[in-house]
C-alpha cells in the first residue's frame, strides 16, 4: 500500500494548530491503518523523524435534515509527534510567515 493512501488529509482545527507548537501534527488516516503504517507514511512523505503516534477512532455523529436522520462518516485520527531535531512539516506553516520573509 502506498504511503499517500494511508494519510488522507491534515486536520486543521484550533486545537490541532496549538499542538503544532509542540511538534504534534494531526491527520485523518485510513480506517485500517496501524501506528507503524502511519509512522512509515509520515516519514516517507514529509522526510521527518517520528517520535510517537497516537491513534483514535472518532465515531460518526447523528445529523438531521428535517425529519430525516443520518450519520456522518466515522473516521480515524492520528496525532504524530516529531523528534526535537526533526524539521517542521511544510504543509502546516502559516502562509503569512512565508510572505513576510
Amino acid at each position: 500500500m502506498d504511503a499517500r493512501d494511508i494519510i488522507l488529509r491534515p486536520v486543521i482545527t484550533e486545537k490541532s494548530t496549538n499542538l503544532m507548537d509542540d511538534k504534534k501534527y494531526t491527520f485523518d488516516v485510513l480506517l485500517t491503518a496501524t501506528k507503524t503504517q502511519v509512522r512509515n507514511a509520515v516519514e516517507e512523505i514529509f522526510d521527518v523523524k517520528v517520535k510517537s503516534v497516537n491513534i483514535m477512532n472518532v465515531r460518526g455523529k447523528d445529523k438531521r435534515v428535517g425529519r430525516y436522520t443520518g450519520k456522518t462518516a466515522r473516521r480515524r485520527k492520528a496525532i504524530v509527534t516529531l523528534t526535537n531535531d526533526s524539521n517542521d512539516i511544510k504543509i502546516f506553516q502559516d502562509e503569512n510567515k512565508e510572505d513576510n520573509k
